[in-house]
């Protein structure tokens, strides 16, 4: 039953394990999601037929145990009827009968067997898919969590450059200020050197017509008092 061992490598590979080697964990949890629902029908489908194996091992069964009564009660019969040699052919009829039920039995038990085997793994596989969309649900979820960080992580990233570039403009900024403070300070040095003499003669040319027109008044107030 190839089934089984399909089945078994299924459920003991781990699903983590595989998403970490995945490009895209997303499309990949899909696909391992449609290759578990595929597994399960082919599941179930063994499963049928595993269990419809039981059923027919075991009427086969009952039908033997009924014959080899069924010779059984011919045989007391047929001893009833003072008939012997009736009676040994149902008793030989019996004995084959009985070793058939040895291998039905046999028959019956594996394939009872193999049905509850099969039973386990449907049911295990239907629960573990049912858990299996739950954490998909939530592996989705962290998936756009942490895309939405790493679009932040980039926005930060620009930032600090933008936060660069406007450190730099400072610095451009100082260093033209510091040239036009050095180039004021050279004109200011180049312009043409003062003696001091021309101030010295505006001391003396100031105009003094304001004293003698007040002088002319005085004289002419205290003239007018005489």
């Amino acid at each position: 039953m190839s089934i089984l061992s399909r089945f078994k490598d299924i459920m003991a590979s781990n699903i983590n394990a595989l998403l970490d080697k995945a490009e895209n964990p997303e499309k990949m949890i899909d696909q391992y999601m449609r290759n578990l629902q595929s597994d399960l029908g082919k599941v179930k489908a063994e499963t049928a037929s595993v269990m419809a194996e039981e059923q027919r091992s075991k009427r086969a069964l009952d039908e033997c145990v009924k014959e080899i009564e069924k010779m059984q009660a011919y045989a007391v019969k047929a001893l009833e009827s003072n008939n012997e040699d009736d009676a040994r052919k149902f008793l030989e009829k019996k004995a084959q009968l009985t070793a058939n039920q040895a291998e039905l039995q046999s028959a019956y038990s594996l394939a009872s067997s193999n049905a509850m085997r099969m039973r386990e793994m449907h049911d295990k596989l239907v629960s573990d898919i049912g858990e299996l969309e739950a954490r998909r649900t939530m592996i989705k979820g962290k998936m756009a969590v942490a895309k939405t960080q790493e679009r932040l992580n980039k926005i930060g990233s620009s930032i600090t450059g933008a936060n660069d570039s406007v450190s730099a403009f400072g610095r451009m900024e100082e260093k033209v200020n510091k040239a036009l403070d050095e180039a004021n300070a050279m004109a200011e040095l180049n312009a043409n050197p003062k003696d001091g003499i021309d101030d010295l003669m505006t001391k003396y040319d100031t105009d003094n017509g304001v004293d003698d027109e007040l002088a002319a008044l005085k004289e002419q107030v205290k003239n007018k008092d005489a």
